[in-house]
């Protein structure tokens, strides 16, 4: 058994993580779910949350939205549609679409709001907002 992951993140667009880790946790479309060296293969849909991974004591973290994981024994793959390092987020630009998000749920608009389309669009804001509040 392998005493360490392989992690590779990429996106459509681009390679985000390629890093030799020791633990990860990753938002599963029915809940976060963790992965250790030697873990059993399985292939499952990504959610809207904060995925971490962890090299000895250094955690990092990224803001991720739908995709795919593949868990392999020695490695973990992760094709989200969306992944953001804290550094990369715009936060005044999150906290936009949170308020905007929030005031369509609440019904304080005239036009037709799609619900289950606005609830995905405020966990990207809150995830993003939460993930960029890492830095500092």
């Amino acid at each position: 058994m392998a005493d360490r992951l392989t992690l590779e993140i990429a996106t459509p667009t681009r390679l985000v993580v390629t890093a030799s880790v020791d633990e990860i946790v990753i938002p599963g479309s029915q809940g976060y779910f963790g992965v250790l060296p030697g873990h059993a293969p399985f292939l499952t849909t990504l959610g809207i949350g904060e995925l971490m991974y962890r090299a000895g004591r250094d955690e990092r973290y990224l803001a991720v939205s739908g995709g795919f994981a593949e868990v392999r024994n020695d490695k973990v793959i992760v094709l989200a549609d969306t992944a953001e390092r804290p550094e990369e987020i715009d936060r005044a630009r999150a906290e936009r679409a949170r308020e905007r998000a929030e005031r369509r749920l609440s019904g304080r608009t005239d036009e037709e709001v799609d619900y289950t389309r606005a609830l995905a669009a405020l966990a990207r804001a809150v995830t993003r907002l939460m993930t960029a509040g890492r830095l500092g």
